[in-house]
């Protein structure tokens, strides 16, 4: 039976039942059917599955600017194969990523999330990020469909943007990923020109599933959906979370008012059923009879036939058929990655090391040679931003941070001193605890292991534990300090809580979460501090106990109890770690943004460093001038003492396995492999585009077409570091270019005397410039490997795209002489040629 002999034999119920959530990540199953739950899950570096908890631990690999950084479209293929292979294993059939929105302005909070400020890097990565997913069976979701590239106001914010900037900027990288075979996309919570993008007929179904012929679905952002007619007829097609919200029962009754056409509905399933089949989700069985109106009840309520309630849940490993069987009219992908398992440690490492950026090398200090001592200082040295905060978070079994990477080595010795802590909240204390799962009496429901003292859960709770019971959740630990005196704690939630240290509530009382965004609420909950008198080598008994139940069988638990110990302050910790440094062969300072700089659910203040880290820079740069500053950032930050150190080393934020990459990188086991993804400043003021704070709810794009390094050349300003910059640790030549039609063929050397590998850059320049236009647009680009001395060609092909430009009657090719430029970076060009085309 194909899906429209499916669809006919379904009614109007069970047909809106299937388009919104029977919980927080699932789509409703109708095991007659043969259609299981189709469970989605958060994750551009890891997935998360039903339960984001540090019990359920993901790989994690480096930040999506990271992979954009390594401008290597295989190596994004396998980190997506990768990620295939661990949601098939948490029995996820829906990866809600990669977020194509681009740099618009460093600024933007989701930064980190993003892959570049260029619309055709973004694009070409994000299709390779979605052929390795898809290949692994498992649907990629591109996200957030479209100009959501800031965080103030998301969900009630307007975008007023021309159309050609929509098409030749914005909506780019999306029609990229659709013609990879995208499987789904995400609409976003802000309005364009207007219209809601949930309710956006022109963009969601005229363009995306008319024009580009897009055969998947669109599921709304979480809450993105708050209408029921507008939203149907606009292209949505699944409404999350369920099953309350404005689909359902209301979706039902508005197409039996004929406010909704159900060939609308009919169409929605039609792409529900087509990805479940893609993704294993649906298996029909030809041979037995359909027998599939439903039965009387809500229409939000999830199929109540007698599997429903016992169904295990998706296929832990969906094996989608390529060939789906006659009457589907289905391309489905075949998997890729065969029965092989890949190794996620091992390409996270790697990953890490392709994205490192290094920014400056003077004097070739790096790669380090012949050291015997280093002095390793900074906050992130010991602790390290790993990830950027929201939906991209994720809780891996290890991180390597670089003090235990260097130390690892064994052959050099790493004496450490944090310097400064620029964290304005307190991190989880960081022992063993237990979340202990209460009725509302306080009897047992269940218990369950916790890495470090934060518990959370989105959605479902651990297996063992009654949803329905739930009327607090504690968490409970043992603390041994190492310091007598004043330990602050910080109890991190919002509602009901208490806490007890030993014997003694010291806090028992209601904590409200101010601002109207849930997310920043759940996952940033205001901070209430607590000091305690404690004695070194006495242990204490910790409680936090938060008052909270299950809705509808999901619950929302997001909590924790940090902890500082007793601290002389920064001055003398800043002291310590100068003359730390001072009597070491090089310093290797880690820097840091913090979680209250970079995440969901803001946008940043400014672009400095947080705390005193500059200043901790530049005194341990005084103290010894072998000095190499590492900065663990997921977007631009400025380095007022940029000219004082000899190397930069830029790692974004890089995975679990940070310091293990980091120790490859700093002494040469391998090279850093990135390349800028987008501009980083020198000073905040020379930013083209910069201001993400919308004004009587609104954000005007008046840039246009001018963002990224194309409004730093239109502006004529120069930056710290230009789009495309990264220094390895061998050189090249430039030797030849050829042009055949718009094949360009490049042959490069290496003249180093190490192994390398060079990113090769394609910038094509039009006829005639255009001030309101940019001056030159990436075109392609290659990665090459090279052993000494060895000359490698390599051809890439200009896309059609590149040569044209959007205007009222649609996409026109600019006829004359294209110049396109081979190099190292925008502004480091190395060979040109002319590309001649007809209009």
């Amino acid at each position: 039976m194909d899906i429209e002999e499916l669809i006919g034999t379904l009614d109007l119920g069970a047909k809106t039942r299937l388009l919104t959530g029977t919980d927080m990540w699932s789509l409703p199953a109708l095991p007659r059917i043969g259609l299981g739950p189709l469970v989605m899950s958060d994750g551009p570096i890891g997935v998360r599955g039903e339960r984001w908890s540090p019990g359920d631990p993901s790989i994690a690999l480096p930040s999506p600017t990271a992979l954009a950084a390594t401008w290597d479209v295989e190596l994004v293929r396998r980190a997506g194969r990768l990620l295939a292979q661990e949601a098939r294993r948490k029995g996820v059939h829906v990866l809600l990523a990669p977020t194509l929105n681009l740099h618009r302005s460093p600024l933007g909070g989701r930064h980190f999330e993003c892959f570049s400020e260029d619309p055709y890097l973004t694009g070409e990565i994000g299709a390779a990020y979605v052929e390795g997913v898809q290949g692994g069976g498992v649907a990629a979701t591109p996200k957030h469909f479209v100009a959501n590239d800031f965080e103030t106001d998301r969900f009630t914010v307007n975008v007023t943007v021309g159309e050609g900037t929509l098409r030749e900027v914005y909506l780019a990288p999306f029609e990229r990923v659709v013609r990879a075979g995208a499987w789904a996309l995400m609409s976003a919570y802000n309005a364009v020109n207007g219209t809601t993008m949930t309710e956006h007929r022109a963009l969601q179904r005229d363009l995306l599933k008319d024009e580009w012929g897009f055969d998947g679905l669109v599921v709304s952002d979480w809450t993105a959906a708050r209408s029921t007619e507008a939203t149907a007829d606009g292209g949505l097609d699944v409404a999350m979370p369920g099953p309350y919200g404005p689909w359902g029962a209301k979706l039902e009754a508005a197409v039996r008012d004929g406010r909704v056409a159900e060939e609308v509905v009919d169409d929605q399933v039609r792409r529900v059923l087509r990805l479940a089949l893609r993704v294993g989700a649906l298996r029909p069985d030809p041979g037995s009879p359909a027998t599939l109106a439903s039965t009387p009840g809500p229409a939000s309520d999830p199929d109540p036939g007698p599997a429903s309630a016992s169904d295990p849940g998706p296929d832990p490993d969906p094996d989608p058929d390529p060939d789906p069987g006659p009457g589907t009219g289905l391309k489905v992908a075949p998997r890729t990655d065969g029965d092989v398992p890949i190794d996620g440690v091992a390409l996270a490492r790697e990953v890490a090391a392709r994205s490192f950026t290094l920014l400056r090398n003077e004097g070739g200090l790096l790669p380090l040679e012949g050291v015997r001592s280093v002095a390793l200082i900074g906050p992130a040295a010991a602790q390290p931003r790993i990830m950027g905060g929201g939906s991209a978070q994720v809780y891996p079994d290890r991180i390597v941070s670089p003090l235990e990477g260097l130390r690892g080595r064994g052959d050099v010795e790493v004496r450490h001193a944090p310097g400064t802590d620029p964290r304005v909240r307190l991190a989880p204390l960081a022992v063993p605890c237990r979340a202990v799962f209460l009725d509302a009496e306080g009897g047992l429901l269940g218990e369950h292991p916790l890495a470090d003292a934060e518990a959370r859960w989105v959605g479902r709770l651990p297996a063992d534990v009654d949803a329905d019971r739930l009327g607090a959740v504690e968490i409970r630990c043992t603390y041994t300090p190492e310091v007598t005196g004043s330990h602050v704690f910080s109890l991190a939630g919002a509602g009901a809580f208490a806490v007890r240290i030993g014997d003694e509530v010291i806090f028992d009382g209601f904590v409200t979460s101010p601002g109207g965004d849930p997310a920043t609420a759940f996952l940033a909950p205001p901070e209430h501090r607590l000091t305690a008198a404690l004695t070194s080598g006495v242990p204490v008994e910790l409680r936090v106990r938060h008052l909270t139940a299950a809705s509808g069988g999901m619950a929302f638990v997001s909590f924790s109890l940090g902890h500082a110990a007793p601290s002389p302050g920064d001055d003398a910790t800043i002291a310590e770690a100068v003359a730390t440094a001072a009597g070491a062969d090089v310093a290797i300072v880690v820097v840091c943004t913090t979680p209250e700089v970079e995440s969901e659910g803001f946008d940043r203040t400014d672009l400095a460093l947080p705390g005193r880290q500059d200043e901790l820079i530049a005194r341990v740069a005084r103290a010894n001038p072998r000095t190499v500053v590492v900065v663990n950032a997921g977007s631009p930050v400025l380095m007022p003492w940029l000219e004082h150190v000899p190397a930069v080393l830029l790692t974004w934020f890089p995975g679990q396995e940070a310091g293990a990459a980091l120790a490859d990188v700093l002494f040469g086991d391998a090279e850093p492999g990135g390349r800028l993804p987008t501009t980083w400043p020198l000073r905040e003021s020379d930013v083209p585009v910069l201001d993400v704070t919308p004004s009587d709810g609104e954000v005007a794009y008046r840039e246009g077409l001018l963002i990224g390094y194309r409004a730093w050349e239109r502006a004529g300003r120069v930056p710290a570091f230009w789009f495309g910059h990264g220094l390895g640790y061998t050189t090249w030549s430039y030797d030849s270019v050829a042009v055949t039609g718009t094949t360009v063929t490049v042959a490069v050397t290496n003249t180093g005397g190490r192994p390398g590998r060079e990113i090769v850059q394609f910038y094509l320049a039009p006829p005639e410039q255009d001030p309101t236009r940019p001056a030159r647009i990436l075109a392609g680009f290659s990665a090459v490997d090279a052993a000494p001395g060895q000359t490698v060609i390599t051809t890439v092909y200009l896309p059609e795209r590149a040569f044209q430009v959007w205007t009222e009657r649609g996409w026109r090719t600019v006829p004359g002489e294209h110049t396109v430029e081979v190099g190292r970076g925008v502004a480091d060009p190395r060979l040109s040629a002319t590309v001649t085309v007809t209009g």
